[in-house]
């Protein structure tokens, strides 16, 4: 399941880039997104043995960033420990096909500008990304990136307001989640798990993976993800 979820975040990153307008660079062992200042530069390992060239590539690449970096190994197989970045490890989970429960509020599908500037600034706010405050509407997601194949964006929305939102991207005949995530004020309200479901509802044929924190992790095993093996993050942060 590592190379599973290591080529769907891949073509997730790539795509964030894409509609980003920023620097996408596609080598055998990884793959980078240039981001700037703001965005950073994020780096997905993509085979468990670099060689020395890539090493060098990565660490130079690294080196050069104007803004944070972030590397995810989901391999947990390359030390990145002489890159001076703090390190540490999160759950790979799957999710076999099978039916998906209804959700207890409703879920949209993002369409509309308006729609997906709500669901950046829940994400910029669960996620305390600090680094794209103050939001900027259409700077973490571009009304491309809702364009970009097999890439969607889902609200849960309870008495007519969004508190919740997830990005989902189906590639290579597995789906996967990101960014999912409720605004700090609309917490502790069952939005995690409907916009969850309402997400996989679309992919419920297929095999589905995440990268799980540990807060997210009760909630994606009561769904029926399983974790399978570790995925090792590092980051200038």
């Amino acid at each position: 399941m590592a190379i599973r979820q290591a080529r769907n975040s891949a073509a997730f990153w790539a795509a964030t880039g894409d509609s980003r307008g920023h620097e996408v660079i596609r080598r055998r062992g990884f793959l980078a997104v240039l981001g700037g200042e703001r965005a950073g530069t994020r780096v997905l390992l993509q085979e468990s043995d670099l060689d020395v060239r890539e090493l060098a590539e990565l660490t130079e690449l690294a080196g050069r960033s104007t803004g944070p970096v972030d590397i995810e190994d989901p391999f947990s197989s390359t030390d990145l420990s002489p890159l001076d970045m703090r390190s540490w490890q999160m759950p790979i989970m799957v999710r076999p096909p099978g039916p998906v429960a209804a959700p207890a509020m409703e879920v949209i599908r993002v369409r509309r500008a308006r729609e997906l500037e709500t669901a950046e600034r829940i994400v910029i706010d669960g996620f305390e990304l600090t680094g794209f405050t103050p939001c900027r509407p259409g700077e973490m997601f571009p009304a491309a990136l809702i364009e970009q194949p097999g890439v969607d964006v889902f609200l849960a929305v309870l008495d007519s307001e969004a508190v919740g939102a997830a990005v989902t991207v189906v590639h290579d005949g597995s789906g996967s989640h990101y960014w999912v995530g409720t605004p700090s004020a609309s917490r502790s309200r069952g939005a995690g798990r409907a916009v969850m479901l309402g997400s996989l509802a679309p992919m419920a044929d297929l095999p589905v993976t995440l990268t799980a924190s540990r807060l997210g992790r009760p909630l994606y095993e009561s769904l029926g993800f399983t974790a399978v093996t570790a995925s090792t993050w590092w980051s200038s942060r």
